[in-house]
């Protein structure tokens, strides 16, 4: 067996009983095992392959939202990637009370991403330029990490304020709201749409998009894991290779690219306004929710404890370390950091839970991130390949946000407060107009699905009684 070091249950003082690493667990390399460096290297691969997508995606949509150019969208998408290296480590190594200690990725999340196109559209349509947008969506994120900072002290008490048919139905809402932005990017990107030469929803476009979607579709239902796993980055290696053929992938930007680049701390400066931070805040909170999760989840595949004190310190350490990371990801100028779930299968499939794995991974973000080519070949990618595979992956974090909710048991009571919030959310999409002429504030608060359904959802919950009678669980009738 590799070598141990004192493990953290140690260190606190505890003697919580573990998993063993072997044949019960499934594990190879324990969480604080050393495997040897050319299969820590291999398994960080792997890490890096199945978080990379889901990392790089939101500063993509949210350059090509906001009409950022080729210079300034892939140095975004470097800091994004030297920013989850940083981050990763931190979660990894734990400093002092900051970070899991567990084998945890940290990337940029979707949760995000409609509540940032938000505000930066605001910004855009009152004349600001795509520079000072970035300012003010920096700002709002990094007072906004204070808010899940302070919650971390506090986690025993969230679920007395977020319930699983709340947090629920506001990660529905998070999938469900940016389909639309998929769709424009299937269709073209919001570049063509303003453009309205045709290209817009072109059939090359759409047969494009549509060929990725459906690869993506037929591998992510593949009996293979290798290929269950890889299912979007190959769906968009292919589209990326068929683009070429048709001559529609740009590489002139590439030439202007230095060969390496290195981190400049507030670059576009920081901006804040209270109206669009309003949104954020419980966005924070449920973020610190799923983070929560995702740590259960890693210290169960980990042959960790998931109860007892070890558990709830490397909980708060976690979310605190989220909250820290999403800071420094601000003043790195990219988005809100959290913890990926990815990482569990490949966990589970490669039976290594080391959490020196994650330095390795860390390492490899950062030199990527470093390195400006990986972000302007990634820039380069046409819309409707990046717009095939995000549509579905919109898709399954609404039906994840379903499986939450019905996990919690469906009564009348709850599926009121689904219905009414979902209304209300996806409504102010559907109807933006209903805003016209309101104080800016109105818009800001209750303009994203997101706040305008999470925050119906939570006085719903709250001022609708309960009774007994509404306590049977609507469940499918048995067939048999």
């Amino acid at each position: 067996m590799a070598e141990t070091e004192l493990s953290l249950d140690d260190e606190l003082g505890n003697d919580i009983p573990k998993a063993p690493v072997g044949k019960k667990s499934g594990l190879i390399y324990g969480l604080n095992d050393k495997p040897p460096v050319i299969e820590s290297i291999f398994v960080a691969f792997q890490h890096v392959l199945a978080a990379f997508v889901g990392i790089i995606t939101p500063p993509i949509i949210i350059c090509s939202s906001l009409g950022l150019d080729a210079a300034n969208t892939s140095y975004l998408i470097s800091m994004t990637l030297f920013a989850s290296g940083i981050c990763t480590y931190i979660q990894c190594k734990r400093i002092g009370p900051v970070g899991s200690g567990l084998l945890s990725l940290q990337g940029t999340s979707f949760a995000f991403l409609g509540p940032i196109l938000g505000v930066g559209t605001v910004a855009l349509q009152k004349g600001d330029s795509p520079e000072q947008a970035l300012a003010l969506i920096f700002g709002v994120c990094l007072f906004g990490s204070f808010v899940e900072i302070i919650l971390s002290r506090f986690l025993h008490l969230l679920d007395k304020i977020i319930t699983p048919v709340v947090s629920g139905t506001v990660v529905m809402l998070i999938g469900l709201g940016l389909i639309r932005t998929g769709m424009i990017s299937l269709a073209g990107g919001a570049a063509a749409l303003a453009k309205k030469d045709g290209s817009f929803g072109s059939i090359q476009n759409l047969a494009l998009g549509g060929t990725v979607l459906l690869i993506v579709v037929v591998l992510t239902l593949s009996s293979n894991r290798f290929l269950r796993m890889g299912a979007i980055a190959i769906g968009l290696l292919v589209g990326f290779i068929i683009s070429l053929f048709l001559g529609i992938v740009n590489f002139s930007s590439l030439n202007q690219l230095p060969l390496f680049r290195f981190p400049i701390p507030l670059r576009y400066g920081i901006r804040f306004d209270f109206g669009a931070f309003l949104p954020f805040i419980l966005l924070y909170v449920l973020t610190a929710i799923e983070t929560v999760g995702d740590l259960t989840a890693t210290s169960a595949v980990s042959g960790e404890p998931v109860k007892g004190g070890v558990y709830i310190r490397r909980i708060k350490g976690g979310v605190l370390g989220d909250g820290v990371n999403s800071l420094i990801a601000a003043v790195l100028n990219t988005f809100p950091n959290t913890t990926f779930s990815q990482n569990n299968g490949v966990i589970q499939m490669t039976g290594v839970g080391s959490r020196y794995v994650g330095f390795y991974v860390a390492g490899i973000f950062a030199i990527l991130g470093l390195v400006p080519i990986v972000g302007g070949v990634f820039q380069a990618l046409p819309q409707p390949v990046l717009g095939g595979a995000t549509l579905v992956m919109f898709g399954s974090i609404a039906v994840a946000g379903l499986n939450i909710v019905v996990s919690a048991g469906l009564d009348r009571r709850s599926m009121i407060i689904v219905a009414v919030s979902l209304s209300m959310g996806l409504g102010v999409i559907f109807v933006p107009e209903i805003f016209i002429g309101k104080p800016p504030i109105f818009n800001n608060l209750f303009g994203s699905a997101i706040s305008s359904g999470g925050l119906t959802a939570i006085l719903l919950t709250w001022l609708l009684p309960k009774s007994e009678e509404e306590e049977l669980v609507v469940e499918p009738e048995n067939p048999a």
